[in-house]
């Protein structure tokens, strides 16, 4: 028997030898997921242009409903001979050429003149009465003020459809030597009556900031992930108005505040009475906007699994391949599953902080390495896995590329810069430059990368009812 023990002594040793060479099945606690219940928010102050369109037919519109009936009454016949009463006779008929609003409101006329002599004490007197029809021409030049289109209305001629005269011994009399004083004295008061009526149709005000209330309320993008997106306008910027093209424009800067938010409504909110206005000659137009482009753990997964496919990662006589990925969030930091066959067979876990490439649009794991139960395990098998060159090229292809949510995510952009009605009226319209993802954050459902953009916006306000 003692001569049989190093045989067998050496046949257990092969045993071993062998055994150790041939793959191990290990299995590591799995990291569970936790995550922030904070809110993600990306906030950034933007300039948008806001040029605001009245269309001169809208503008006939709101004035014919405002100018109606009788717009002048002189009751008094002592001074001037002439009592006189003006009605709008039919609607009031609005233009534009050369930069004003040119009008032709008709008119009818109901006058009392008084006629004749006096000489050494005594009067003799006569009164007629006469009704008269006519067009009397108008021209405004239009500005901005106090949130007001402004029109400062200058009188014309007036044509008559017959000239006002009185017959008398069988003679017609013109009385335009009596009624041109009295229509002088008219047409003061009558300029001063359209520019309150125009005044009123154009105050832009509460057209305004409805429109911006409207546009501020916050929105929830994507309902499955909860993303939120906000604007909060803080000044308002004017310049001149401009009558062209058979509109009235004013173009606005507005200065606001962008929010996007993940998991809760953005913290913005808009006071109108709050809103300053203020008057510039130049108009800032940059404009910076976050969009959340949004990607499931498991699309992310079967994106990075695509890295691993046909490889084998070898180090010496060992080697592994990846049979499967999943990930999932973990006290800000990514967890990367990986299945191994091999030398190793096993579920094994990396952990590190997801980051973006700009160079390649692609996310990968930066800071990355084994989680503690993992790494132990692997370490009883010596160091080549968990600390040697097949980690490092693990981590090279744990990465996903995102390209398709940058294209997702222009097209989400394009859907409100492309002629966006949030309400009637109201429009908004731009272009943006290239989309530039800056942090990411993991929550329960998927992953969510914060993508700026900038670029010009413009919202446009147009159509009155």
């Amino acid at each position: 028997m003692k001569r049989k023990l190093p045989l067998f002594a050496a046949f257990v040793a092969l045993a071993g030898l062998f055994s150790c060479s041939s793959s191990k099945k290990l299995e590591a606690l799995k990291p569970e997921p936790n995550y922030s219940t904070e809110v993600v928010y990306n906030k950034q102050t933007s300039y948008l242009n806001l040029p605001v369109e009245v269309g001169v037919f809208d503008l006939q519109n709101q004035t014919n409903k405002l100018l109606n009936g009788l717009i002048y009454e002189d009751n008094q016949i002592e001074g001037d001979n002439l009592m006189m009463k003006v009605w709008k006779q039919a609607p009031i008929i609005i233009n534009e050429k050369g930069g004003k609003l040119e009008m032709v409101l008709p008119l009818k006329i109901w006058a009392q003149v008084r006629y004749g002599i006096e000489k050494f004490g005594i009067s003799a007197y006569d009164t007629r009465e006469f009704n008269l029809n006519g067009s009397i021409k108008l021209s405004s030049l239009v500005t901005f003020k106090n949130w007001k289109l402004a029109t400062a209305t200058q009188i014309g001629g007036i044509d008559w459809a017959e000239a006002p005269s009185v017959t008398i011994a069988g003679k017609s009399i013109p009385l335009t030597y009596l009624i041109n004083p009295a229509i002088a004295l008219f047409k003061n008061k009558l300029g001063k009556t359209v520019d309150d009526a125009i005044g009123q149709s154009l105050d832009i005000k509460p057209y305004v900031l409805s429109a911006l209330e409207k546009v501020s309320k916050p929105v929830e993008v994507n309902t499955d992930y909860h993303v939120w997106f906000a604007m909060q306008p803080v000044e308002l910027y004017t310049n001149q108005a401009v009558v062209a093209n058979k509109k009235i424009s004013v173009v606005m800067g507005l200065k606001a505040y962008l929010e996007t938010s993940v998991n809760s409504k953005p913290t913005l909110s808009f006071d109108k009475n709050k809103l300053a206005l203020l008057a510039a000659e130049k108009l800032p137009d940059d404009f910076g906007v976050s969009v959340a482009g949004i990607i499931t753990y498991d699309a992310a997964a079967a994106l990075m699994q695509q890295n691993f496919e046909g490889k084998k990662f070898e180090s010496g006589s060992r080697s592994v391949t990846i049979t499967k990925t999943a990930l999932w969030g973990k006290e800000g930091k990514m967890i990367v599953e990986l299945g191994m066959q091999g030398s190793v067979n096993g579920n094994f876990y990396l952990s590190g902080i997801p980051v973006y490439d700009p160079v390649k649009k692609e996310v990968f794991i930066d800071k990355i390495d084994f989680v503690l139960d993992s790494k132990n395990k692997l370490l009883k098998l010596g160091d080549w896995l968990a600390h040697g060159i097949i980690l490092k090229k693990i981590s090279e292809s744990c990465r996903y590329s995102l390209s398709g949510q940058l294209t997702q995510g222009e097209a989400t952009l394009k859907n409100y810069l492309t002629n966006y009605q949030p309400v009637k009226g109201v429009k908004v319209n731009g272009n943006l430059g290239t989309l530039s993802p800056q942090n990411i954050t993991l929550t329960p459902n998927a992953i969510v990368t914060m993508i700026n953009a900038n670029g010009k916006v413009s919202i446009s306000v147009n159509g009155m009812e």
